[in-house]
């Protein structure tokens, strides 16, 4: 793996579609039996626009492990980086980099980079027509609400797998529930709602240059600029303000439906590779080196691609001695036997951590803003579908949108509250899980480690950034958090 730093290591390198490229595979089987590899750290990116920038990600996050271990006998520790096809909109910061080298600032009326239009292309190939249009929208910002209509429409075409992939087949599980579900409610609810919605959350981030609720909603005097009854207190009022000269704002809540729906597919894939393909290639890779120890890192989508690996591990595999979830972006709920709010169902992942022949950790963080406002923000979005009862054909147009504003006001509160159901892993841990231990990072650094079953530890103490648009998702290059993977997966203890 060109520009690694760490030695050994390999590259294991898979499609949308979970296929392995065959050449790096038995290029890490050969090389572990060549090196005498007694422990593997895997550890797969999350969010990610290039094979460079997931290099340096692994590079900073391994180099402290030779120090960590020192001359611990009788261990020879081996590095894969993962690489499968994702995204970053690129005014996100990048893990292993400054902030003022690794996050362009974004326009500030929510137009769509040249940089982040050029990922888009990459990840979603065959639609640059769909993407020319987004981007002309996002650029104009019409005041119209037929142009939000047709933005979430172009958005739904973006994010489509093509019919027959194993994307597809996969349908829209959410990891709160072992079910499956239908396509996420905010690329077929109302995109005025959708994008007040997300409008509303944006201006909650600290540093963000989306202002609050437009001043037209207070008493005052009419401005005549603003057009009629735009001052006056009242659903008209509230209507006047929602669908006239307030609009252009809106557009910033277009290009965050626009990132969610693009991380919603993100998401999705990481699990498919994770359960058709890192999973399979653990088992084999078993077979063929029982005695190698594999412990699994994932930081955001990654940290839901190895908690997917496990679902693909055959029942009888036992070589993966840990997992280590870095600000996973996935439910807390995921592995629990029975959920708070439906008690006849449970988490995607219910029963994964016993493939585990040791600990599975949630590293968190109460500063990742992306996973705390964010993540909880999209996530009840994509699933409202089901709570929400279809109008009826003949319902009245105006009827429709004089309640679009109050419906999205209602919909900004009652997302904003922290609703535990649409809670993220990486945000406060794992959640209804019996027995889950909780440590803070002193105490687990401080041990003894459990050995196994779920473990819960808050890494706010150092993963801490305050990025306007993330927080602290993508700080996670601490030795500390290398010591907690050394520490979970036991690697140079007895």
């Amino acid at each position: 793996m060109a520009g690694m730093t760490v030695e050994p290591h390999w590259e294991l390198t898979f499609d949308a579609d979970g296929d392995v490229d065959a050449a790096q595979r038995e290029r890490l089987v050969r090389g572990i039996e060549r090196e005498k590899i007694t422990d593997l750290v895997v550890f797969s990116h999350g969010w990610n626009n290039d094979r460079s920038t997931a290099v340096r990600l692994y590079d900073r996050f391994f180099t402290p492990f030779a120090g960590i271990l020192g001359r611990a006998p009788a261990v020879r520790l081996g590095y894969v980086g993962v690489i499968w096809p994702s995204m970053r909109f690129t005014d996100e910061p990048i893990p292993d980099l400054p902030r003022s080298t690794a996050a362009p600032a974004t326009p500030p009326d929510g137009r769509l980079d040249p940089a982040t239009r050029r990922a888009l292309a990459d990840v979603f190939p065959d639609r640059e027509q769909t993407l020319d249009r987004i981007a002309d929208l996002l650029a104009e910002r019409p005041e119209e609400p037929a142009a939000f209509e047709e933005f979430a429409g172009l958005v739904r075409e973006l994010v489509e797998p093509p019919a027959g992939s194993v994307t597809a087949r996969a349908g829209f599980r959410t990891d709160g529930e072992a079910e499956e579900d239908g396509p996420p409610a905010m690329l077929s609810e109302d995109a005025l709602t959708v994008c007040r919605t997300f409008t509303a959350a944006l201006a909650e981030l600290p540093g963000t240059a989306v202002s609050p609720a437009p001043d037209t909603l207070a008493a005052g005097p009419p401005d005549p600029a603003a057009g009629p009854d735009t001052a006056t207190v009242g659903p008209e009022a509230e209507r006047s303000a929602f669908l006239g000269r307030g609009l252009k704002r809106l557009w910033h809540g277009a290009h965050e439906l626009l990132r969610q729906a693009s991380y919603y597919t993100m998401k999705r894939r990481a699990g498919s590779v994770g359960e058709r393909g890192l999973g399979p290639l653990l088992g084999a890779l078993g077979d063929a080196r029982p005695d190698t120890r594999v412990h699994l890192v994932g930081h955001s989508f990654g940290a839901r691609l190895v908690a997917y690996a496990l679902r693909g591990l055959p029942r009888d595999a036992r070589n993966v001695k840990s997992v280590t979830l870095l600000q996973g972006a996935f439910s807390h709920y995921a592995f629990a036997g029975r959920l708070p709010h439906a008690s006849d169902r449970g988490g995607a992942l219910h029963g994964a951590q016993r493939r585990v022949d040791g600990p599975l950790v949630s590293c968190f963080s109460a500063h990742d803003s992306a996973l705390g406002v964010l993540y909880p923000l999209a996530s009840r979005v994509a699933r409202d579908s089901s709570s929400r009862q279809t109008e009826s054909a003949g319902s009245a147009e105006s009827t429709r949108n004089a309640e679009s504003a109050r419906n999205a006001e209602d919909s900004a509160t009652a997302l904003l509250s922290r609703d535990p159901r649409w809670g993220a892993i990486g945000f406060d841990g794992i959640q209804a899980v019996d027995d889950c231990r909780r440590l803070t990072l002193a105490e687990a650094l401080r041990g003894p480690f459990p050995a196994d079953g779920c473990v819960s530890v808050d890494a706010g103490s150092v993963v801490d950034d305050d990025d306007p648009v993330v927080g602290a998702h993508s700080d996670i290059c601490h030795e500390e958090l290398a010591r907690i993977v050394c520490a979970a997966g036991r690697i140079g203890h007895p």
